[in-house]
């Protein structure tokens, strides 16, 4: 999919046609105005990896706390208790631990064989058809499955949960969230859920979030309050489902485009993993994240004031040449490892990395031993109306 660049430098985050094909924008960003400043909405932005990476660490002059999207940060709504994604230290570390009990590497380990088999039953019933659409039928499906079952959610639920989660996230085409105006959705819609497993406590994240004793930020030895187990689960709900979902579509899609390292891939399921990084660097789902600046920086030059909002180019930094040589806008599976930003890093690295990866190479393993050539069908493609995340609504391919 091409667009036709503007002749300025020039990134909106809301411009449907630009965040088509952002990154011959980014490109230009990231080469002629390494800070860029945006006067319609009043951000500032950074591209390279240097600078993306070292602001995501610098908790201090970078703050999470008023929110991790532009639209937020400029409405300063009060952020409820226990998302963790627009939170600082002390509170965020607080928070952070609790959850992380629960994405453990041996607990993620163990679910590879429902992942796969979640997979499967996606998969076969479009065996002969000639037929998928990587989101119907598997990006909306496995990922909201395998979260579901970690939540304690019912299978005849999760469809209306995860459709309340991507809701969260959609706006309308050129539009921001409604949280900005309308303020963060609650969660509600987990009431009885948690009203449940307090009767009937089993081996789920809502019976361990109901369960669990910690000292909070004060000292106070207590459990997590409705409220925050509520916000808990709204938050691992939607992320849950959110990176996975997006992962699959672009690997339709990139995979189609590069049939020969796709063929390699089905040559040697071992190069799966290193294809999965490559895809998330490459198509990170969440191509910007933004802060609020707590003291006067200075940037190539420039001075940022305090006070200002910073959107961070995830998707301009993931394809920085400085970083990933020769050429960070070539897909190709075999490229040096090296870090990427598409979980973040520092205090929000993304604590569901390790489920995300996991999802990504089973699915792929799955896919391409069923359906080892496809060609996808761009013209009734469709991405998702959203300025916070990137990916495919639909992403219909024949085989």
């Amino acid at each position: 999919m091409t667009t036709t660049v503007p002749t300025d430098v020039y990134y909106d985050p809301y411009d449907v046609e630009l965040n088509a094909d952002p990154y011959p924008m980014f490109k230009r960003i990231r080469e002629e105005k390494p800070l860029y400043y945006n006067e319609t909405h009043d951000f500032y932005a950074l591209s390279r990896f240097a600078d993306v990476n070292a602001a995501l660490i610098d908790k201090d002059t970078f703050s999470s706390a008023r929110g991790a999207i532009i639209e937020l940060i400029k409405a300063n709504i009060e952020i409820p208790p226990g998302v963790l994604i627009f939170e600082d230290p002390p509170i965020h570390t607080m928070h952070r631990k609790l959850l992380s009990r629960m994405f453990t590497p041996r607990k993620i380990s163990a679910l590879e064989a429902k992942v796969r088999e979640f997979c499967c039953q996606s998969l076969d019933p479009l065996i002969g058809t000639g037929k998928i659409d990587f989101i119907a039928d598997l990006g909306a499906q496995m990922p909201m499955r395998t979260i579901g079952m970690l939540l304690g959610i019912p299978e005849e639920d999760q469809e209306a949960v995860r459709d309340f989660a991507n809701e969260q996230m959609r706006t309308e085409e050129g539009k921001p969230m409604k949280a900005s105006t309308e303020g963060m959705v609650s969660g509600e819609l987990f009431e009885k859920y948690v009203d449940w497993r307090t009767e009937n406590p089993s081996d789920d994240i809502i019976s361990e979030l109901l369960n669990v004793e910690f000292e909070d930020e004060t000292g106070t030895l207590r459990h997590l309050t409705r409220d925050e187990i509520l916000t808990y689960i709204n938050v691992v709900s939607g992320a849950g489902n959110e990176t996975t979902t997006r992962l699959i579509g672009w690997a339709g899609k990139v995979l189609a485009e590069h049939p020969d390292q796709r063929r390699e891939l089905v040559r040697n399921p071992a190069l799966i993993p290193a294809a999965v990084e490559e895809l998330l660097r490459f198509e990170p789902p969440a191509p910007h994240v933004a802060r609020y600046v707590t003291r006067d920086i200075e940037y190539h030059g420039q001075t940022v004031p305090e006070g200002s909002a910073m959107m961070l180019l995830v998707g301009a930094a993931n394809r920085d040449h400085r970083q990933f040589t020769p050429d960070g806008d070539i897909f190709d599976i075999h490229r040096e490892s090296k870090p990427h930003l598409a979980f973040s890093v520092g205090t929000h690295f993304c604590m569901g990395s390790a489920l995300a990866r996991l999802e990504g190479r089973v699915a792929l393993e799955e896919i391409l031993e069923r359906f080892p050539e496809w060609d996808t069908d761009l013209t009734n493609a469709k991405l998702s109306p959203t300025s916070t995340v990137r990916g495919w609504e639909s992403m219909p391919a024949s085989f």
